[in-house]
């Protein structure tokens, strides 16, 4: 049969063909020789469907299978943590390390193993989520894991100072984490993005138990930060603290090194909790996206990037903001750290709260009524980060609104009349609608389609448009006076040239002050022609940024007045407000972090 009659009887099957639901969907305008593949009606899924269901439930189990190993090891850990605090003498310290290390050095392997062996196979990493892995998200994983990398040096000097009465164990564990941190903080930064499709379960059971050895890490620094704020609020007793069951002999000789190794160690704690919680979330991303395949639905069309153009007085009062923080924050530490803070400067710090946190609400609220007055569709894809986004927020949340309510709960069952108090109770109330305004305000700005910049793209082409006229103009203009110029006029050529020098220096500058105007025109044009709506919410979010990074600044970096106060400790005892506030703090903390990389995409998307 020639080729003609091949061709006939082929368009004659394709013909009797009953077309899919997405061929009558597709648009008459698109050429009739055009077809679109479609995966899900290939014949092995119209004819069998046990397969759909048979891989759902590969996954299903592979997941459940990963979720029991992770569970069996956080009990583990737990239990090790838990009798290292009521009975220390069974289970000491350094056990709980070696546990701690066994787990390290298996999961440095396993990310050895994923980068050499199993990300190399063939078709290992076919689709990447573009929302994992934020830059802002693996940028403060660096920062944090660089801050951590450090504490362990200070706690390896520490250690070598005192070796003759410390253990080999307290070297080799700051050690092995270092390894840890560099491997980890690798790992997260080039392949935070994969959705892996070969050697499912053993991926998940790897990045699970990763993710148990960051949350056993997290857990045992939150139980022993009660050390590092009792040498905060109790001073000259850093020496006992740190020692713990050492006996009083073990002094170092150069005080001032181990000084040095003690309020760095101490400085840089809090970062090292923050690290295990980024890294748990990134991890829990990747076991999520382990199996799975995005189709062209879940890609974004238009890739928003950050731009710091069209918005003036979020960043100014943020800015001012920051600033006035920073000098409360300084004030409060010199006096902390030199003798008990005095009564002015609780009412200094607390009044500085309770300014700034209503201004943080109302800028929420106006947000969120802004956001119903957009007529912007919700996204509904399927999407793990956002979704551990919204977990995090609302879990991180709670550690700071349980301390509100436990303060809330101390000062009216005790009813004091004092100036300090009643700013405790203002600054514990607003604290509680600020993190609930905040979170409405940024779980619905990421449930919002990104903005198509129409106008903008249209400005710009206007912009490039009449710049290439322009152009065209100046060519044409030189080239006319070019050919106008005759060679008889040599002598007006020489001093042309003469001149050329001078001409060339006036307009380096002119150049100068055009490229200035230039920057400004344009900062102005795109502020002029955004959207009311996007230009509030550009100015809310960014304001909110701002905010949130000085109220991250200063408890990360050691103001801690929920405790030094003295009122629920009073109230709860010594034991019990310090167990709150371990718990609370490192949670308030993460949450004042995490809003910012939220608030970003807020911004970014408005």
């Amino acid at each position: 049969m020639n080729a003609p009659g091949r061709r006939a009887m082929t368009d004659n099957k394709a013909s009797r063909q009953k077309p899919c639901h997405h061929c009558k969907s597709r648009p008459a305008s698109a050429p009739a020789g055009t077809s679109t593949i479609h995966y899900e009606k290939f014949w092995l899924y119209r004819h069998c469907s046990s397969v759909q269901q048979s891989d759902r439930q590969a996954q299903k189990a592979g997941q459940l299978f990963s979720g029991l190993l992770a569970m069996n090891v956080v009990f583990l850990g737990c239990a090790f943590i838990s009798s290292m605090i009521f009975n220390n003498v069974a289970i000491t310290l350094a056990d709980v390390w070696i546990l701690l290390s066994i787990l390290k050095v298996l999961c440095v392997c396993w990310i050895i193993y994923y980068l050499l062996g199993t990300r190399r196979q063939p078709h290992a990493v076919l689709y990447q989520d573009s929302h994992a892995g934020t830059v802002w998200v693996r940028g403060s994983v660096l920062l944090f894991g660089s801050f951590s990398i450090l504490l362990n040096v200070f706690h390896i000097g520490y250690s070598a100072v005192l070796i003759q009465c410390k253990s080999r164990v307290e070297i080799v564990f700051p050690s092995i984490e270092i390894l840890f941190i560099c491997a980890q903080a690798f790992f997260l930064w080039h392949h935070s993005k994969d959705c892996i499709q070969v050697q499912h379960n053993f991926t998940r059971c790897g990045l699970m138990l990763t993710i148990t050895t960051n949350l056993l890490l997290w857990l045992l620094a939150v139980t022993n930060d009660t050390i590092h704020m009792e040498i905060e609020s109790q001073l000259r007793q850093v020496e006992q603290r740190l020692a713990g069951n050492e006996t009083p002999s073990c002094t170092c000789q150069n005080t001032t090194i181990c000084e040095v190794f003690q309020k760095g160690y101490i400085l840089l704690y809090p970062f090292n909790t923050e690290f295990c919680l980024i890294c748990c979330s990134m991890l829990y991303v990747m076991w999520k996206n382990v199996g799975r395949r995005i189709t062209h639905h879940h890609v974004p069309h238009v890739k928003s990037k950050f731009k710091l153009q069209g918005v003036v007085f979020g960043p100014l009062l943020g800015t001012i903001a920051i600033i006035i923080g920073i000098c409360v924050f300084m004030m409060y530490q010199i006096q902390a750290t030199g003798s008990a803070p005095s009564h002015q400067v609780f009412v200094m710090y607390y009044s500085y709260y309770i300014v700034l946190l209503p201004l943080m609400s109302v800028g929420a609220v106006i947000g969120t009524i802004i956001h119903a007055l957009e007529k912007k569709e919700l996204d509904t894809v399927k999407n793990p980060t956002r979704s551990l986004d919204v977990v995090l927020l609302t879990g991180a949340a709670l550690g700071q609104i349980g301390m509100s309510y436990f303060s809330i709960v101390a000062i009216v069952a005790t009813k004091p009349r004092d100036l300090l108090y009643s700013l405790i109770l203002s600054h514990s109330v607003l604290l509680i609608f600020q993190n609930i305004t905040q979170n409405v305000f940024i779980i619905d700005g990421l449930h919002r389609q990104p903005s198509v910049a129409a106008t903008e793209a249209r400005h710009k082409g206007h912009a490039e448009q009449s710049s290439s006229s322009s152009e065209e103009e100046s060519t044409k203009s030189s080239k006319q006076e070019h050919t106008q110029m005759s060679p008889s006029n040599e002598e007006e050529m020489k001093e042309e040239q003469n001149h050329e020098a001078h001409d060339q220096r006036r307009m380096s500058v002119l150049e100068l002050g055009q490229e200035i105007r230039k920057v400004s025109l344009s900062y102005i044009h795109s502020y002029s022609h955004l959207n009311w709506k996007r230009r509030a919410l550009r100015e809310i979010s960014f304001f909110l940024v701002l905010c949130n990074i000085i109220l991250w600044i200063m408890p990360t970096f050691g103001a801690h007045p929920v405790f030094e106060n003295g009122l629920e400790r009073k109230f709860y005892g010594y034991s019990t407000w310090f167990t709150i506030v371990n718990f609370g703090l490192p949670l308030s903390v993460f949450y004042r972090m995490h809003s910012v990389g939220g608030l970003l995409e807020v911004y970014v998307t408005a």
